[in-house]
């Protein structure tokens, strides 16, 4: 009898064992999936948090980025010590022509959505591009504003000498979207690749006045004084930002327009006179 009672203890130690063992083989196999699926959905979309990135980063921007922009690229490669973000800054239409033509890039973010159209419909985009930020059209004239220009209509005085950004780049498109809206005719001394550019004429005084974004005259600062005038409302552009579908360090580059996006990235843009979406 003292036997059946020690083999009957035996035994069931046996099972409770064998229960524990396959609950930690369930327990494992669980773990296991779980670790599969989680390491499946990093892949399909942003980096891991854990991930370290390192590597160089290139971003094509529009022109009038380049303040805030240069502004994120700092603070991005202090949260990724390893990482170095370079820029090529220019009108967006000559930036979708070169990522057409085959320049390596990661990310592109243009001042229209008509030139981010050239990369799209290239198949040059990785994924839908998204509107991050939006920007509308201002005045800069010479400091103190000595030809007393208030208003678009003042831009057609003859005595003025105005420059205007190129019609091929957002800046210009939108400029002559304000003029139709308004009925009005204006013959620049020059035209301008970027807005930069167009800045610049006026920065030099070798222009009374430019149509620029209102972020670009905030940048200026004491260089030149900026006119608002009502048009600019029919003329807002959007910006859209991607990533490029033979970018070369793709979780860095993902990484970056996530930092565009993220309330940090958001203040330094408005801060630089950018208006959400």
């Amino acid at each position: 009898m003292t036997r059946s009672v020690h083999r009957t203890h035996r035994i069931r130690r046996t099972v409770q064992v064998a229960g524990a063992g396959a609950a930690a083989l369930l327990a494992l196999s669980a773990c296991s999936s779980s670790s599969d699926t989680d390491a499946d959905a990093d892949s399909a979309g942003a980096p891991s948090s854990s991930a370290k990135l390192s590597g160089q980063v290139t971003v094509f921007a529009a022109a009038s980025l380049k303040e805030s922009f240069t502004t994120l690229g700092e603070t991005f490669e202090k949260q990724h010590p390893g990482t170095e973000v370079t820029f090529n800054f220019a009108g967006s239409d000559t930036l979708a022509a070169s990522i057409t033509g085959g320049a390596p890039a990661d990310v592109f973010a243009s001042a229209s959505p008509k030139t981010m159209a050239t990369v799209t419909d290239a198949g040059a985009a990785a994924g839908t591009p998204v509107t991050f930020v939006r920007n509308q059209l201002e005045i800069a004239t010479l400091p103190g504003n000595p030809g007393h220009v208030s208003s678009l209509k003042d831009l057609t005085d003859s005595g003025l000498k105005v420059v205007l950004c190129d019609k091929t780049v957002p800046c210009g498109a939108a400029a002559q979207k304000a003029l139709d809206a308004s009925g009005l005719e204006l013959t620049p001394v020059s035209y301008e690749q970027d807005v930069k550019a167009a800045l610049t004429k006026v920065e030099l005084k070798e222009a009374d006045a430019a149509v620029v974004y209102k972020t670009d005259v905030k940048a200026a600062g004491d260089k030149v004084t900026g006119v608002d005038f009502p048009e600019s409302a029919k003329a807002v552009n959007d910006y859209p930002i991607t990533l490029l579908k033979d970018a070369p360090n793709t979780d860095a580059a993902k990484a970056f327009i996530e930092l565009v996006r993220s309330a940090e990235g958001q203040r330094v843009l408005t801060g630089a006179g950018f208006r959400t979406p």
